[in-house]
């Protein structure tokens, strides 16, 4: 399986001549989801979910699918009939020849005083990827490459530490990382990797690959 980073939350995954793209949102390329044959939504957050992304993907590949919660497809489903499919906690699919578990529910609290919404992480070819989208969801399978939520509104580096030693990966990949500037990632670096367990902590730039 072929990794590839693009930016902020968005992955693409190449196996077998298939591409499988999670979370091509506002903050990732404008050709996020091009060649895409399935793509991934975690939830409705505009870092994880843009329409006009998505709608360029499904228009330049008139068989590529979605795979997502139900708030998503409820804003897409009509524009792309039967290549929309809505997906919760426990479900398992197949897209683009990858196996794909869903974990989670809930988004993270960003603060008591807004609402939750809903959230999905995905867990794909048997532990060998999990991207739990704006959650610290720890899957009920070994993980071997997590891709690690570094920097957000709603986490602070004690969570992302502690999360890590929970999961227990191989490797972790940091992702969510748009709003981390290059002076504060040698930090997170440098406590990430000390403190988070066994976990080989990794960081690609947008664009960069890795053989997983």
């Amino acid at each position: 399986m072929r990794f590839i980073k693009k930016s902020h939350s968005c992955v693409r995954l190449e196996k077998d001549g298939q591409v499988l793209v999670v979370d091509p949102g506002g903050f990732s390329e404008e050709d996020a989801a091009l060649d895409a044959d399935a793509v991934l939504v975690t939830h409705e957050h505009p870092d994880h979910f843009d329409e006009l992304r998505l709608r360029a993907g499904m228009e330049a590949n008139p068989a590529a699918q979605i795979w997502t919660l139900r708030a998503v497809a409820e804003q897409i489903s009509a524009a792309f009939p039967g290549r929309v499919h809505t997906v919760g906690h426990g479900d398992t699919f197949t897209a683009a020849g990858f196996d794909v578990h869903v974990h989670g529910e809930l988004h993270a609290v960003i603060h008591p005083d807004i609402p939750r919404i809903t959230n999905v992480g995905y867990l794909i070819d048997g532990g060998k990827v999990f991207h739990p989208g704006d959650a610290l969801t720890v899957p009920d399978h070994p993980v071997e490459t997590l891709l690690l939520p570094v920097m957000a509104p709603w986490n602070k580096i004690s969570e992302v530490i502690d999360y890590v030693r929970e999961v227990r990966p191989h490797r972790a990949y940091d992702i969510h990382d748009a709003l981390l500037t290059d002076l504060a990632r040698p930090i997170y670096d440098r406590q990430i990797g000390d403190l988070g367990g066994d976990a080989r902590h990794l960081r690609l730039t947008p664009g960069e690959s890795a053989d997983l």
